[in-house]
């Protein structure tokens, strides 16, 4: 079909801008989302998901950089005697060895020497992520920017990226940061993401083994085809969970900043520079056209594992939605038809992964139209614990709420009652809290 015969309907997109003046790290970005509007107790609960909260705890604080006031998120590593008040690497010249895949450094000069029980290998963070009851969307976004700095330390140092070990990032504030990052686009609900060039620093900084040429290795790796600049003398401004949250998200780094900025919220650091030292993240609302295909293939002869699998890559690079129906091919053979909703930018790295993955030799897509209602996530108080209920709106009025089940699900089996009494808990709060509005 021509999609230049189409009628491509407009829809408002909502765009999130990050302006990297003074760079970019994990805790910058939540603290910009944060001050954007996400709201920080449910951070705090999407977190704790994890199953890790006796190893950190997450602090919020208003700061200030230049007059120049935003959020700073700090993370309190309860592995170590002391708090590591994120100051990382665009705040400080680093006391952290380099060849270890790092993202924090801290205001001591001496090395901290990290207890390596508490250090975790790429494996390992891959399994505490699949495993927890965090949301596909999360999942799949952190293991993107993961994979995007276990690739560049493993060419690095010549290995391969399952003998990646790591070390900072392995570390649980870190690892924080890059989840932290991703249920954080989730909660805002952002469409596409912008950046200006990504300000990196320029010249060395001291390590344990001497000096260490600003940007370090893995984030240079990372930051390969992304425009940078290096302004800022001494310090190094970008860390590897920043380049890796600009690479895997960010689609355009438009040279005009010609935009209409709904809200602007400012990340902080910690060290003060010559500059503010702080990310400006910018949420711009325009008039664009969305259009979305669906991409279709029926396959057979093909063993139910490898389907998952297929599926799996499938939404991790890009897909917005996959369902499957059984269905009966001629001669009387049973098949799977896969339909995959994606955007156009997406459709030649899906279709690559579709015959590279399946046994399909051929498929259909055409054009449609989404239609999205506004929607809102809150945390309601019941009488067996907190529970996050997905409220959709249509033309301002409330048409649908839904708890989420993994949560409803896990309150059940703590309290020994059955799931259906923890969502009749939730329906009688909703109602209170309908019934206290209307006053």
């Amino acid at each position: 079909m021509n999609v230049s015969r189409l009628a491509i309907k407009e829809v408002v997109v909502k765009t999130l801008y990050l302006d990297c003046f003074a760079g970019i790290s994990g805790d910058m970005f939540m603290g910009a989302m944060v001050d954007l509007g996400v709201d920080f107790e449910m951070l705090k609960s999407e977190l704790s998901k994890l199953g890790l909260d006796h190893e950190f705890d997450l602090k919020m604080r208003r700061d200030s950089k230049l007059g120049i006031f935003g959020t700073k998120i700090d993370v309190i590593d309860h592995n170590n005697a002391h708090d590591h008040g994120h100051n990382h690497s665009h705040d400080h010249g680093h006391d952290h060895p380099h060849e270890h895949l790092h993202e924090h450094s801290h205001d001591h000069s001496h090395d901290h020497g990290h207890d390596h029980k508490h250090i975790r290998d790429y494996g390992e963070i891959k399994a505490i992520i699949k495993e927890s009851k965090l949301s596909d969307r999360v999942k799949q976004d952190s293991l993107k920017i993961f994979e995007l700095i276990a690739k560049a330390e493993a060419k690095i140092h010549g290995k391969t990226v399952d003998e990646v070990h790591f070390h900072e990032v392995g570390a649980i504030d870190s690892i924080v940061d890059v989840i932290g990052a991703a249920i954080c686009m989730e909660l805002l609900e952002i469409d596409e993401i912008m950046a200006s060039p990504i300000e990196i620093g320029e010249g060395f900084v001291k390590c344990a083994h001497g000096k260490m040429p600003v940007p370090a290795p893995a984030t240079s790796e990372i930051l390969i085809g992304v425009p940078t600049l290096a302004k800022v003398k001494g310090y190094e401004m970008t860390t590897p969970t920043g380049a890796a949250i600009i690479k895997a998200f960010v689609t355009k780094f438009p040279e005009h900043k010609e935009m209409k900025a709904q809200k602007i919220g400012f990340g902080m650091g910690t060290r003060n520079l010559d500059i503010p030292n702080c990310l400006r993240a910018i949420i711009v609302e325009k008039q664009e056209s969305q259009l979305q295909w669906i991409l279709e293939a029926n396959i057979d002869d093909m063993s139910s594992e490898q389907l998952v699998f297929a599926e799996e890559r499938l939404l991790t690079e890009g897909a917005l939605d996959i369902y499957k129906t059984p269905i009966i091919m001629k001669k009387g053979r049973p098949a799977i038809k896969m339909s995959i909703l994606a955007k156009t930018k997406d459709i030649e790295t899906l279709q690559r992964i579709l015959f590279t993955e399946t046994t399909s030799i051929g498929l259909r897509k055409y054009p449609v139209d989404k239609v999205k209602l506004d929607r809102t996530y809150q945390q309601i108080e019941t009488q067996y614990g907190k529970v996050t209920v997905k409220t959709a709106f249509l033309e301002g009025e409330i048409v649908n709420q839904k708890a989420e089940y993994e949560e409803c699900k896990l309150l059940a089996l703590e309290n020994q009652v059955a799931l259906s009494e923890i969502y009749k808990a939730v329906n009688e709060a909703l109602l209170r809290n309908s019934l206290v509005n209307k006053r």
